[in-house]
């Protein structure tokens, strides 16, 4: 079996469409000149529209991991305290990475499985002084949590806190207008709901996540992950060659289909595909026994995260899946590894063809080791 047969129904990367994957192979341009300018300023332009930001937008090459060592880096000096809300395996891992930087990192926790509580936020706020910044995980893809941030975002405009925002597996997949919610700095990545090869993560910055900066001397960061590097280039090279790096040509070009794919039907037509396929998942799955990590009200429609039926070993039923479906789909993380599965509704993975052959190949394991399986409504 080669990869190019299997289907990624995974939290990321994601199956991309063959008109993106046709981008992504055509010859290799420069990465400066005017030419190249054209399809970069409009990928820029595009990722504004799905950001909903007039703010400063920039393009790392690399995985989301490094765009938020940037943001933190660029926000915050060494020592300096950062508030960090944990709800499952990614608000753990934001926490290390901020420490990486020498922050003291301070924390307030909810059950894993549950939402972050804006008011344990605003309460951590008001009685830890001196934090300098709030850093939260939108989607914990752990558990397919998706916090509550409209509020979060609110309660940091109330106490004057800066926001950074971990935006790596819900940009573009539910609404999330980053000026309206007064978003510091906000990062994604190109594959996962922007439905495109790996390889780039955007960042947007916000006129007052600048001031903050640039009133800092001496910031955690060294120049490649520093933002104000960024907005050098693009203040004075920004009529050739708007950053500091060789761009991956290629995956931006990929970006650009895919961002007139997205744009081109409309935002909201996208988030609905997202929702459309994880009611789906979840309307078969759960009479077939599946029990959801997350409560409904909580969870997002990008991910689906399950227990298995009674005495199911989860692991056989992804290793079957794969072997004999040609799809995988992702197991948990940390202490729920070998308890849960997890469900990707990104890219190709959110299609009715994915998702009914999905739905055909958990039936067919049920019944080969004889759990009666109720008849399937048909999508309507």
């Amino acid at each position: 079996m080669t990869s190019q047969s299997m289907r990624l129904m995974i939290p990321g990367p994601v199956d991309a469409e063959d008109e993106i994957l046709a981008a992504l192979a055509e010859p290799t341009r420069p990465h400066y000149g005017k030419e190249w300018l054209e399809i970069y300023d409009e990928v820029i332009d595009g990722l504004k529209q799905v950001f909903q930001t007039r703010g400063d937008l920039f393009l790392m090459p690399g995985p989301g991991t490094a765009g938020l060592e940037a943001a933190l880096g660029s926000m915050l000096r060494t020592g300096e305290k950062v508030l960090v809300p944990r709800n499952g395996f990614f608000g753990h891992r934001l926490g290390t990475v901020a420490e990486g930087y020498g922050l003291e990192v301070c924390r307030v926790d909810a059950p894993q499985g549950e939402p972050l509580d804006p008011e344990a936020i605003r309460e951590a706020l008001r009685h830890s002084p001196g934090i300098q910044a709030l850093a939260v995980v939108h989607l914990e893809t752990s558990t397919g949590v998706l916090n509550p941030l409209a509020e979060i975002a609110a309660v940091a405009r109330e106490q004057e806190v800066p926001l950074i925002v971990d935006a790596v597996s819900s940009m573009g997949g539910v609404p999330l207008p980053v000026d309206e919610l007064g978003i510091g700095v906000c990062v994604t990545v190109a594959n996962k709901c922007l439905a495109c090869p790996p390889g780039v993560a955007p960042i947007s910055v916000s006129g007052e996540a600048w001031r903050q900066m640039d009133a800092r001397a001496n910031r955690a960061h060294g120049w490649y992950l520093d933002l104000a590097t960024w907005r050098h280039y693009a203040d004075h090279w920004g009529d050739w060659h708007p950053y500091p790096t060789t761009m991956p040509t290629n995956v931006v070009v990929a970006l650009q289909a895919s961002l007139r794919r997205i744009l081109g039907g409309g935002l909201e037509a996208y988030y609905e595909r997202h929702r459309s396929a994880a009611r789906r998942v979840r309307s078969v799955m759960g009479p077939l026994g599946f029990k959801p990590v997350t409560p409904e009200a909580h969870t997002s429609p990008l991910i689906t995260a399950l227990y298995g039926p009674p005495g199911m070993d989860v692991e056989d039923l992804r290793a079957y899946l794969v072997a004999e479906w040609q799809i995988m789909i992702a197991g948990g993380l940390e202490d729920l590894s070998g308890k849960i599965v997890r469900v990707g509704h990104m890219g190709k993975a959110a299609t009715s063809d994915y998702v009914e052959r999905l739905l055909d190949g958990v039936e067919a394991y049920l019944r080969l080791k004889g759990y009666a399986v109720p008849q399937r409504k048909a999508l309507s």
